[in-house]
Order: structure tokens, then sequence, then C-alpha cells
């Protein structure tokens, strides 16, 4: 019986790593994915860097501005045109790319360790604490998201990338601890996690190294569908005034910016609206790829 137990830990440890290796082999072999991990990766560049990229375009300054040269069309010296103040709109779609992806990754991470914390605690010990957790879901998924953020905003006093990511975060994070909530549940009653139980391992070892492992695969997955999701809503609260604010560079702020000109200025609509769309398409094929090469029937 003990080389039994034995024997179905190890395979437990193992198979983590296998799938891994399962994924990789799935995921290297469609263009697919290496087309969205290459325009993500490009837009990690630009965030990185926006002034030195800005710079080979002979624009290295967003703030710089010439009134006199306000909704220029593209050109030489401007290729994206100029907006209402005459300043560049490229140096300004690659600057806002770092404070979009900034606000997209920051809310993530926030809901994913509160959804990860809550999700893991309800899912694997189940009783009054999964219930206390559903009601606790409950009456924030009872909250209209927009409502209640664009409520929440407009009494804060100061709107930073930082504060309206972890007021996205607060709205955002039940559905993906729902999501946690049941991979954990049904890892828990898997035979490799009862027989860790009958070998007498601590409760946060088994959660640790045989739970998570197992059970956070498709939550990844869906976190990266979220990260475009949370960039649709920075920039729509900030389109409806309640986001962002200069001297902040967002996507958002030039939309909504450009909204009463695009007939005389389409430029100035356009590009940060075509960086906005290229992002949050790479960022949902990508996890609509991981999704499913993480599901066993998708593998193919």
């Amino acid at each position: 019986m003990t080389e039994l137990l034995a024997a179905q830990k190890a395979d437990a440890g193992d198979a983590p790593a296998a799938r891994a290796r399962g994924v990789w082999a799935t995921l290297r072999r469609r263009p697919v994915f290496w087309i969205s991990s290459g325009v993500l990766a490009v837009l990690a560049l630009i965030a990185l860097a926006p002034g030195p990229i800005a710079a080979l375009f002979g624009n290295p300054d967003p703030r710089a501005c010439d009134l006199g040269a306000g909704r220029t069309p593209p050109g030489s010296g401007h290729p994206f045109g100029t907006d209402l103040q005459g300043c560049d709109v490229l140096a300004n779609v690659l600057f806002g790319t770092g404070t979009s992806l900034f606000i997209g990754l920051t809310t993530t991470l926030v809901c994913f360790a509160i959804a990860l914390v809550l999700g893991t605690l309800a899912g694997y010990a189940g009783g009054w604490a999964d219930a206390l957790i559903a009601r606790l879901t409950d009456v924030f998924l009872g909250f209209p998201f927009l409502l209640a953020a664009i409520v929440v905003l407009n009494s804060v006093p100061d709107r930073t990338p930082l504060v309206l990511s972890l007021v996205l975060a607060f709205f955002s994070w039940p559905t993906l601890a729902r999501i946690i909530r049941g991979s954990v549940r049904a890892v828990r009653d898997s035979e490799h996690v009862q027989a860790a139980t009958a070998m007498g391992l601590t409760h946060t070892r088994i959660v640790f190294a045989h739970v998570l492992p197992n059970a956070l695969g498709p939550v990844l997955a869906i976190a990266t569908t979220m990260v475009g999701s949370v960039i649709v809503a920075e920039s729509t609260l900030t389109f409806l005034g309640v986001g962002l604010v200069s001297p902040s560079i967002s996507w958002g702020l030039q939309l909504a910016t450009a909204q009463g000109y695009f007939q005389i200025a389409p430029h100035m609509l356009f590009f940060p609206a075509l960086f906005l769309t290229i992002t949050v398409v790479s960022l949902i094929t990508l996890g609509d790829i991981l999704r499913d090469a993480l599901d066993p029937k998708g593998r193919s």
C-alpha cells in the first residue's frame, strides 16, 4: 500500500512538467501563436523604450507641441500627423502603449492575487468558507461593473494609472475567483490529491505541490484574455471622461480628444484605435490559443 501511494505521489509530481511539455509542443506548431506573441513582444519593447523608438521618427517628446501645426495630416516629420494642440500623434501613441499595458497587467495581477486566495480557499476548504466567499462574490457581481467604476472614480481626487488599475481590479476579481474555485474543487477530488492526503501531507503542501499546479493552467489562459478586456475598459472609462486625465498619456485619452474631430482629422482617432485594436486582438488570440492548448481535446 505504501509503495502504491508513493508511486501515485511521484506520478502527481511529474504530471505538471509533462503537461507543460505537451502544451509547449502544441503551441509551437501553431503560426498564430508566434504571430500574436511577436506582436505583443514588439508592444512590450515599445512600452519599455518609447522615447528612443519615437526618436527614430524625429519626435521623441509627446508633449513638444506646435499650436500652429495642429491637426496636420500624416506626412513628412509626422508619420501619424499631429493632434489638436500640434503634438505628434505617433509619439503619443508610443508613450500611451506603456500606460495601457501597465493598467492591463497591473489590474490582472491584482485580480489574480485576490481570486487565487479566495478561490483556492473556497474550492479546497469548502463548507462555511465556500458559502461565505460565494455570498461575497454575489455581492460584487450585483454591482454593474461600469457604473460602479464610474461612481468610485468620480470620488477619488487623483485618477492615476495605478488608482485606475486598483479600482478596476476591485470590481473584476469575482468572476476569476469563481473559475479558480471550480478548478481547485475538481482537482481536490482527484486520486493523486487523495493519495497525498492519505500519506499525511499537510494541507499547505498539498495545495502548493498538488492542487495549484494542476488547477491554474486554464485560469492563466483566461487571465491572458482578461488583460485585453481591462485595456478596453480603461479606454472606455477614459473616453467617458472618468478615467485617466492629463498629464497622463494613454490611447483612451487620445480617443476622447479626437472624437469631436473625426470628420476633419480622422488620423487623430484612427492610429490610437488601431494600436488598441491590435493589442486587444493579440491578447485575446493568445488567450484562446493557450486555452485550447491546455485542453487535451484541443491538442492536435
